[in-house]
C-alpha cells in the first residue's frame, strides 16, 4: 500500500505547538484507511499528529555474511531517522516513563476529554492486548480525564527501591507484600542479552549507512558502551517526587520569560489579554520529566476505539517500498504469537503496510524477507485471530471505563506473572486510608494539571463550552480536590476563577485570552524488540509467586477479571462500555443563586491568592466573622448641597489612567505577578456578580438590597483600581453600567421614600461571603471612593442629586477620548437616564413650589412672590432645560415633548402664584403676570405638539399634551371671564378675548377619537358652550343700542345653549349641569318674552319655553336614578349604623351634589309655575276661537299647575324629583314634539 508524505502545510493543520520548536520535523505518514486481513477482518486507521523523523529514506540492504558484531562507522552517532531506537545498547529501558501519557496529553489537549478513549505509549497498548497470550506480569497506572483514559507503566519494583531511600510509598509496599506475599527481585540481564541488543543497534546503523561498510571505532567507545549497559539497566528512571518544596525553590529561580501563561477567562469586563492571563504555574512546578519525546504521535482508530499513541519505531521507505519496518531475527529462534502480535500492532499503529525481516545466525546476516502487514497474523508458528485481538481491546477498554470512574484518582491495573487474574485498585483511596499526604502520590500534580488544562481548553472552545459546562465543572472540582492550597495556591485560585466563569451572568460573552500548552522535561522511550519480550517471558516464568491469595476475594480491589480468557469473549463487557461519570451541571434559573455560587468561587480564589502573598499586610488581621459596617449617614439639607464637591471622587476613581503601577500594593503584592493578575480578574468577576444581583433586586423592587449590592460592586472596582495602574476601555464600559445602575437605584429610593425603614433593613444586611469578600478587598483598598454615591440617605433631594451625578460621571467617561468610539450604544442609554433624572428633579422642585404656594393660600394679602418660590422655579426650569438637551442629543422627540409639557405646567404654577387676593380673601382681577405665564405655558405646549409631529408618533403623549393645552386655554378664558380685568380693558375687548380663547380650547377638544378622555372632552366642550351662551345671554340682557348686535348675541346664545344641551344629554353623569343650562335657556326665553307686545307672539314664546322646560325631565330622571342608588347604598346592613337620615335632602354623595340639586329645584319651581300660569292666562284670554286640541292642552296646563301648587314642599327630595318627572311627562304634547326634540338633541 502506498503511503504519502505529509507536506509542511498538512502539518500545520494539526495545530501542534511542537512544530514551532522543530522546523525540520516532517511527517512520513498520511491519513490512511487500512483494512488488514488475517483470520478475520478488522478496521484500522492511523493519523500522524506529529512526527520528529525526517522524510522516509530507503534502508541499506546488507550483503550476505555481513558481521553485525563489528560496529559501523556511524554507530552511536545521533540520527533523527532512528531517534532513540538505535541507542538501545546504552541500556535505556524500553519501558515507558511513568508520565509519558501526560506529555502527549499536554501537547494534544484538544483530544483529551471526549475525542480520544486512550492515551498511552504503544508498548503499553501492545502489552494490554497481549494479556491473554502472555504469562508476564502487567502493572499500569490508569487515570481518567473526562471519557479519556491515560495509561502509564507503573514499575512497582522501582518504586520500592525508591521507597527504601526516601520513605515514600511505604503504604503501597506493605500492601503489595501483603497481597503477593513475596519479595520479588528483578533478575539481572545476562551478558548475552546485552550482546543481542548491541547487534540490533549496529544493524540499524548499518541499515542507514549508505555504503554499509564496517569501520573500526575506538575500543574505549565500545567498552564504555558496554559498561553503560549494566549501570543504565539498574538505574532508576522514576522522576523525583512531586513535592512543593522543590517547586517553590525552583519557582523563584526561573527567568520570567520562561513562565508559561495559561488560560484564565475574562468574561464580564473584557479585559485586555495582558491583564487577562494570570500565570498559573511555571515550568519548575509541573514539568519534571513530562516531555513528549516520542518520535511520532499517532491518532490510531482500532475498530471503534480512538487512541493517541506514542511510537519510536523507525520507518524506512523509498523506491518500491515507500514505508517498511525493519526487524532483526535470530534464524535459530522461530517467531511466536507474541512476536507476531507485536509486529502486527506496530505496523498498524504507524500505518506501515510491509515488514522487512533480516535473519542472522550469531550476528552473521543470512537473508531478507518481505512480509505484508495483513499477512503477519498467518505466519507459521505465530498464527492469531485479529478479531480476537479486537475483542480483547474492546473488553479491556470497557472494563477500565466501567471501573475507573473517578477523575483525579490513580488506578492500578495489576496482573501477577503467570496468573490469570487481573485486578484493578484505587491507589488514591488506599493512600487516603494510609493517612499519607496527597503529595506522596507522584501522579497527583500531573493529573491535577491535566484536569485543569483540559477544562481550560474546553472553555476556549466557544462553540462547545456551554454544552460542556458539566464536564468542565467536574474537571475543575476534581483538580481542586487533588491539590493542597498551601503548596499550589496558583492552580487552585485559577481553577476557582474558571468555575466562576462557567456561570454566564448575562448574554454578552466576550471570551478572551488563549491557552498555551505546558511542556516539561522529556522521556527516552526506546524502540523495543521482540527478543526482550521473549526474555521477559522466560524471566517471568522463572520467578516464583505465591498465588494462594489470588484465588480469594480481594476486598481492596475495585474490580477483578477472574480469567484472562474472558477478554477474548466478544462483547463480554459491552454492557458497561457506555458508562460515564455524572457531570450534571447545576444550572439554576435564579440569578441570585447563580451569583452567590460565583461569589463563593471568587472568595475561595481570593483566599488562595492571599495565602500565597509572603509579605504581611500593614493592616491588622481581620476577623471574617465580624461584619464590616456599611457606612450610613443622615444627610441634612446642607449635605445635599455639598454633593457637587464630593462627586469628583467618582471620576477620579474610574477615569482611565495610562501609568502602570511599579510599587507593591497595600497587601505587599508585586505588580505583574500571578497574584496581581489573578486578583484583577477575581475583583472584576465579583464586581460583575454584585452588579447582576443589584439589577435583579431592582427588578424585584428591593431597592435597599439593590443599593447594598451596587455598593459592593463599586467597592470591588475601587479595589481593582487600587492595584491597577490603567483601565482597559471594556472595564470602563462595565463600570459605566455600574454607575448607571447606582443612579437608577438612588432614583427609585427617592421615589419610594415611604418604605425607607424596610430599605434600610435590607441595606444593612450582610451575608458571611459578603463580609469575607469585603475583608479581601480591604487588603488592597479602603473601598471608600464610592461611599458618597452608595449611601442610603434620608433626604429625597440628596438622593436625586446623587443619582444625577452618577449618570453625569458615566456620561463624562463615555464621552472621554478612550470610550468615545466604543460606548455609543451605552451613551444613548445614559443620556436617556440623564434626561429622565433631570425631569424628576425638575418635577421635584416644581412640586415643592406648588406645595409652598398652597401653604401661603389663605394668609395675608400677597402681591409679590417670595424669593424661595422663585429659586425653586429657577431650579426646576434649569433641570427641565438640561433634560431637553439630553433628549435632543438622542433625538427622543417623545420625551422632549413630555419635558416641554412639564415646563408648561411650571408656567401655570408661576401664573397661579401671581394671583392677587384682596383683604377680604377674595380673588382680585386677572393680572398681566398671570396672562404672561399662561401664554408661556401655551407656547410650551404648542412646542410639545410640534416636537411630536402627529398623533401617530405617540398617541398617549399626544393626547396628554393636547388635553393640557386645551385645559390651559380653558383656564385662561375662565379667569378672563370670571375675573375680568375691567380696570385695564373694555368689556367688549374682554368678551372678544374670552370668545377667542374658549374657541381655541374647544378646537383642542377631541370629540371624535374614542379614548378614556373622550367624556372629559365632551364635558369640557359642553361647559365651553354653556359659558359662551351665558356670556352672550348676559350681553343680550345688558346691551342697549344697536339692535343688530342684540340679534346676533341672541342667535349666538341660542346656538351655544343648544350645543351645550346636546353634549350634556350625551353625558350620563352631568344632570346638574344639564338642568342648569336648560333653566338658563328658559330664563333667556322669559326675558325675550318680556320685551314682546303681541299676545300671540308671547304665547308662542311661552310655548317654546315650556318645551325647553319639558326637556329637564331627562335631567330629573338621572337625578332620580342617582338618588335611588344613594338610598340603596345607605340602606345596606353594613351602613345601617350610620347616623344619617335616609330622607335627608342634603345627604352627602360622591356622585351627586344634592345641595346643588336643591338650589336648582329652587330655581325650577318658580320658573315652572310662572310658565304654566302665563300660558293658562294667555290661552284663556285669547279672543280668537280656541280649537278642541288647544282647549285640551289648556286643561292639561291647569291640571299640572293645580297638582304642582298642592305638592308638599317638605317631602323627601327623591319624591319631589319623582313628582317633577310625572308632571313633565303629562305636559308632553300630543304630537310628541318635545320628545322628538329631546331625542334629536
Amino acid at each position: 500500500m502506498d503511503v504519502v508524505n505529509m507536506s509542511s502545510q498538512d502539518k500545520k493543520t494539526d495545530s501542534d505547538p511542537r512544530h514551532e520548536e522543530d522546523q525540520s520535523s516532517t511527517a512520513s505518514e498520511d491519513n490512511k484507511q487500512v483494512i488488514c486481513l488475517g483470520n478475520n477482518e478488522v478496521k484500522s486507521r492511523a493519523v500522524v499528529k506529529y512526527s520528529a523523523a525526517p522524510p522516509s529514506s530507503s534502508y541499506a540492504l546488507l550483503q550476505e555474511k555481513t558481521d553485525l558484531k563489528l560496529p559501523p562507522a556511524n554507530w552511536l552517532r545521533e540520527n533523527t531517522q532512528l531517534g532513540t531506537a538505535g541507542t538501545t545498547v546504552l541500556g535505556s529501558s524500553r519501558k515507558s516513563k511513568p508520565f509519558s501519557s501526560f506529555g502527549m496529553a499536554y501537547d494534544f489537549i484538544d483530544c483529551i476529554g471526549d475525542d480520544v478513549d486512550v492515551v498511552s505509549d504503544s508498548e503499553n497498548i501492545k502489552k494490554l492486548l497481549k494479556i491473554p497470550y502472555s504469562k508476564s506480569h502487567v502493572s499500569m497506572a490508569v487515570h481518567r480525564v473526562g471519557s479519556t483514559l491515560l495509561l502509564d507503566e507503573l514499575d512497582i519494583q522501582e518504586l520500592f527501591m525508591r521507597s527504601s531511600q526516601t520513605g515514600d510509598w511505604t503504604w503501597l509496599k506493605e500492601f503489595y507484600q501483603r497481597l503477593i506475599d513475596q519479595k520479588w527481585q528483578r533478575k539481572k540481564k545476562s551478558k548475552e542479552h546485552w550482546n543481542e541488543k548491541a547487534i540490533l543497534s549496529k544493524f540499524l546503523y548499518y541499515s542507514i549507512n549508505s555504503d554499509g561498510t564496517a569501520v573500526p571505532v575506538p575500543s574505549d567507545t565500545e567498552q564504555a558502551a558496554e559498561e553503560g549497559c549494566g549501570t543504565a539497566a539498574e538505574g532508576s528512571s522514576w522522576p523525583a517526587t512531586f513535592n512543593s518544596s522543590t517547586a517553590e525553590s525552583e519557582e523563584s529561580a526561573i527567568p520570567k520569560e520562561e513562565q508559561v501563561d495559561t488560560y484564565a477567562l475574562g468574561h464580564v469586563s473584557s479585559v485586555p489579554k495582558e491583564q487577562n492571563l494570570p500565570t498559573l504555574f511555571n515550568e519548575g512546578e509541573n514539568s519534571q520529566d513530562l516531555r513528549n519525546d516520542f518520535v511520532r504521535n499517532i491518532l490510531w482508530t482500532f475498530e471503534d476505539i480512538h487512541m493517541l499513541v506514542g511510537s519510536n519505531m523507525p520507518i524506512f521507505g523509498g523506491g518500491r517500498y515507500p514505508a517498511v519496518s525493519l526487524r532483526l531475527r535470530d534464524n535459530n529462534k522461530p517467531i511466536n504469537v507474541l512476536t507476531g502480535i507485536d509486529y502486527w500492532l506496530d505496523n498498524l499503529m504507524c500505518n506501515v503496510p510491509e515488514l522487512v525481516m533480516c535473519f542472522h545466525v550469531n550476528g552473521i546476516v543470512q537473508k531478507y524477507e518481505m512480509i505484508k502487514t495483513e499477512d503477519i497474523p498467518d505466519l507459521e508458528n505465530s498464527t492469531f485471530s485479529t478479531r480476537v485481538v479486537k475483542d480483547i481491546a474492546q473488553n479491556i477498554l470497557s472494563f477500565l471505563k466501567s471501573n475507573c470512574t473517578k477523575e483525579g484518582h490513580t488506578y492500578w491495573l495489576f496482573k501477577a506473572s503467570g496468573s490469570d487474574i487481573v485486578k484493578l485498585y484505587d491507589l488514591t483511596t488506599l493512600c487516603e486510608e494510609a493517612a499519607e499526604e496527597k503529595c506522596q502520590n507522584p501522579f497527583t500534580l500531573p493529573v491535577a494539571v491535566l484536569l485543569y488544562k483540559v477544562a481550560s481548553n474546553m472553555i476556549l472552545k466557544k462553540s462547545q463550552n456551554r454544552k460542556n459546562y458539566g464536564t468542565i465543572r467536574t474537571l475543575l472540582l476534581n483538580c481542586i480536590k487533588l491539590l493542597d492550597e498551601e503548596r499550589h495556591p496558583q492552580i487552585i485560585a485559577s481553577a476557582h476563577y474558571m468555575l466562576a466563569e462557567l456561570f454566564q451572568l448575562d448574554d454578552v460573552s466576550e471570551d478572551e485570552g488563549n491557552g498555551e500548552s505546558l511542556r516539561g522535561g522529556g522521556s527516552e522511550d526506546s524502540y523495543s524488540d521482540e527478543e526482550e519480550e521473549e526474555e521477559e517471558e522466560e524471566e517471568d516464568e522463572s520467578c516464583s509467586y505465591s498465588t494462594s491469595s489470588e484465588l480469594q476475594d480481594d476486598s481492596k480491589a475495585v474490580a477483578i477479571i477472574r480469567s484472562v480468557g474472558e477478554l477474548s469473549v466478544p462483547e463480554k463487557y459491552k454492557s458497561t462500555h457506555q458508562i460515564r461519570p455524572n457531570c450534571a451541571f447545576p444550572v439554576s434559573q435564579d440569578k441570585e443563586e447563580k451569583c452567590r455560587l460565583v461569589l463563593s468561587y471568587v472568595l475561595k480564589g481570593l483566599k488562595a491568592v492571599d495565602s500565597s502573598i509572603k509579605k504581611e499586610s500593614d493592616l491588622p488581621a481581620a476577623d471574617p466573622s465580624t461584619p464590616i459596617p456599611l457606612k450610613y449617614e443622615e444627610r441634612s439639607q446642607n449635605g445635599a448641597r455639598d454633593v457637587e464637591q464630593d462627586i469628583a471622587l467618582l471620576l477620579d476613581r474610574v477615569g482611565p489612567c495610562n501609568e502602570e503601577l511599579k510599587v507593591p500594593t497595600r497587601s505587599g503584592m508585586l505588580p505583574g505577578t500571578w497574584q496581581h493578575r489573578m486578583k484583577l480578574q477575581l475583583f472584576l468577576k465579583a464586581s460583575k456578580a454584585y452588579y447582576v444581583l443589584s439589577d435583579a433586586a431592582t427588578n424585584l423592587l428591593k431597592y435597599g438590597r439593590a443599593l447594598r449590592y451596587i455598593k459592593l460592586a463599586l467597592q470591588c472596582h475601587d479595589a481593582y483600581c487600587s492595584i491597577n495602574g490603567g483601565l482597559h476601555p471594556q472595564v470602563l464600559l462595565f463600570h459605566c453600567q455600574c454607575l448607571s445602575l447606582c443612579g437608577d437605584v438612588q432614583l427609585m429610593l427617592a421615589q419610594n421614600a415611604s418604605n425607607r425603614a424596610a430599605y434600610l433593613e435590607e441595606y444593612n444586611y450582610q451575608t458571611k461571603d459578603d463580609q469575607e469578600i469585603l475583608h479581601c478587598l480591604h487588603r488592597e483598598s479602603s473601598c471608600q471612593a464610592f461611599s458618597m454615591a452608595t449611601d442610603l440617605a434620608s433626604d429625597p433631594e440628596y438622593q436625586l442629586i446623587v443619582s444625577s451625578k452618577c449618570y453625569e460621571a458615566a456620561h463624562d467617561l463615555l464621552t472621554s477620548g478612550v470610550l468615545k468610539d466604543l460606548g455609543q450604544e451605552q451613551l444613548g442609554q445614559v443620556l436617556k437616564r440623564l434626561g429622565n433624572i433631570r425631569n424628576e428633579m425638575g418635577v421635584f422642585y416644581m412640586n415643592q413650589a406648588a406645595a409652598m404656594q398652597v401653604e401661603k393660600q389663605g394668609g395675608e394679602v400677597r402681591r409679590s412672590v417670595c424669593m424661595a418660590e422663585q429659586e425653586l422655579w429657577k431650579k426646576s426650569f434649569s433641570c427641565f432645560e438640561k433634560g431637553m438637551q439630553d433628549f435632543n442629543a438622542i433625538s427622543d422627540s417623545v420625551n422632549t415633548a413630555l419635558l416641554l409639557c412639564n415646563i408648561g405646567r411650571l408656567m401655570r404654577i408661576c401664573a397661579q402664584a401671581h394671583c392677587v387676593t384682596t383683604s377680604e380673601h377674595s380673588r382680585g382681577e386677572f393680572s398681566p403676570e398671570e396672562a404672561l405665564y399662561y401664554n408661556k405655558a401655551i407656547d410650551y405646549y404648542q412646542r410639545a405638539l410640534k416636537s411630536l409631529g402627529c398623533r401617530e408618533s405617540h398617541s398617549a403623549v399626544w393626547d396628554s399634551v393636547n388635553w393640557e393645552l386645551s385645559t390651559t386655554y380653558f383656564t385662561l378664558a375662565t379667569l378672563l371671564q370670571d375675573y375680568a380685568p375691567l380696570s385695564r380693558k373694555a368689556q367688549e375687548q374682554i368678551e372678544r378675548e374670552v370668545t377667542e380663547t374658549m374657541m381655541k380650547s374647544l378646537r383642542f377638544c377631541d370629540l371624535q377619537t374614542e379614548s378614556a378622555r373622550q367624556p372629559l372632552y365632551q364635558y369640557r366642550a359642553a361647559t365651553i358652550h354653556h359659558r359662551l351662551a351665558s356670556m352672550y345671554h348676559s350681553c343680550y340682557r345688558n346691551q342697549v343700542g344697536d339692535e343688530s348686535d342684540r340679534k346676533q348675541h341672541r342667535a349666538l346664545a341660542e346656538q351655544h345653549y343648544s350645543k351645550a344641551v346636546r353634549l350634556f344629554i350625551s353625558l350620563s353623569d352631568a344632570p346638574c349641569e344639564l338642568l342648569r343650562t336648560l333653566l338658563e335657556r328658559v330664563a333667556f326665553a322669559e326675558f325675550t318674552m318680556a320685551g314682546q307686545n303681541s299676545s300671540a307672539v308671547k304665547l308662542k314664546t311661552l310655548t317654546g319655553a315650556l318645551e325647553i322646560m319639558c326637556e329637564t325631565r331627562h335631567a330629573f330622571k338621572l337625578i332620580h336614578k342617582e338618588l335611588l342608588e344613594q338610598q340603596e347604598k345607605m340602606s345596606t346592613p353594613e351602613d345601617s349604623d350610620k347616623p344619617e337620615e335616609l330622607h335627608s335632602d342634603s345627604s352627602p354623595s360622591s356622585e351627586l351634589n344634592t345641595e346643588e340639586v336643591v338650589k336648582l329645584i329652587g330655581v325650577f319651581e318658580p320658573s315652572f309655575s310662572f310658565l304654566l300660569l302665563q300660558l293658562i292666562k294667555l290661552s284663556t284670554a285669547s279672543k280668537r276661537k280656541v280649537s278642541g286640541k288647544e282647549e285640551e292642552q289648556v286643561k292639561i296646563y291647569k291640571n299640572v299647575y293645580s297638582r304642582f301648587l298642592r305638592a308638599e314642599k317638605s317631602v323627601p327630595l327623591i319624591q319631589r324629583v319623582s313628582l317633577f318627572t310625572e308632571l313633565l311627562d303629562q305636559l308632553k304634547t300630543p304630537t310628541g314634539s318635545d320628545e322628538a326634540r329631546s331625542s334629536s338633541s
